[in-house]
């Protein structure tokens, strides 16, 4: 791996309003049938209400995360792959070939962040592979173009620090250090809350 580029995604949770905009961008830049999602927005919901004498305060609080491949420094996916169809490019991008895969989805129940998908019309897996097709014309990704609050963005990781600063990780997302992420995230202000109560993902039906 080229150590001076890696591509990563920015995700601004702060900003983010669950449009899901990003995601049908993808489904239709990629042309993914029903049920298959290879960018997915998380909505995580916690908190509660405490009595006060007659008066009912709230603690209540939401926020979402927009999750596709994270492109890993050191991917599960492709240790996993009995038929070496995952591959990582010099830029860090983590790359599918369908033409070698078959189907066992070894890669998608190892992957920390469930990213490659089943297709089960075509009997083969499938992932972001970054729009590399748009990258290499320098346009952006269609997840990233299609955000209306600009809380997407990419480029080189390096880049990304720079301007945005940062985690790798809220919750709840696994810890960064399994695999590496090419990801940064401004925390939303509750997501420090979330993993001290009885948060979780609301939304699992349509992830």
């Amino acid at each position: 791996m080229n150590a001076v580029r890696r591509f990563a995604f920015f995700f601004d949770s702060s900003s983010c309003s669950g449009c899901k905009a990003c995601q049908m961008a993808c489904k239709d830049k990629n042309d993914l049938g029903p049920g298959i999602l290879w960018r997915k927005v998380y909505e995580i919901t916690g908190g509660g209400w405490r009595r006060d004498g007659e008066v009912w305060i709230p603690s209540v609080y939401a926020y979402n995360i927009s999750l596709a491949c994270n492109h890993c420094e050191d991917p599960a996916c492709r240790q996993a792959c009995p038929t070496k169809a995952i591959v990582k490019g010099p830029d860090g991008v983590v790359v599918l070939n369908s033409r070698a895969c078959i189907g066992c989805r070894y890669c998608e129940w190892s992957c920390p962040y469930g990213a490659p998908r089943y297709d089960g019309e075509r009997g083969v897996m499938g992932k972001c592979d970054f729009c590399f097709d748009l990258v290499e014309k320098g346009e952006r990704p269609s997840c990233v173009a299609a955000c209306p609050m600009r809380a997407l963005d990419f480029g080189e990781l390096e880049a990304l620090k720079e301007k945005y600063g940062g985690t790798d990780a809220i919750f709840p997302m696994p810890q960064a250090s399994q695999t590496g992420p090419s990801l940064l995230i401004k925390p939303h202000r509750s997501s420090g809350l979330a993993g001290k109560g009885t948060a979780g993902v609301a939304n699992d039906e349509e992830t």
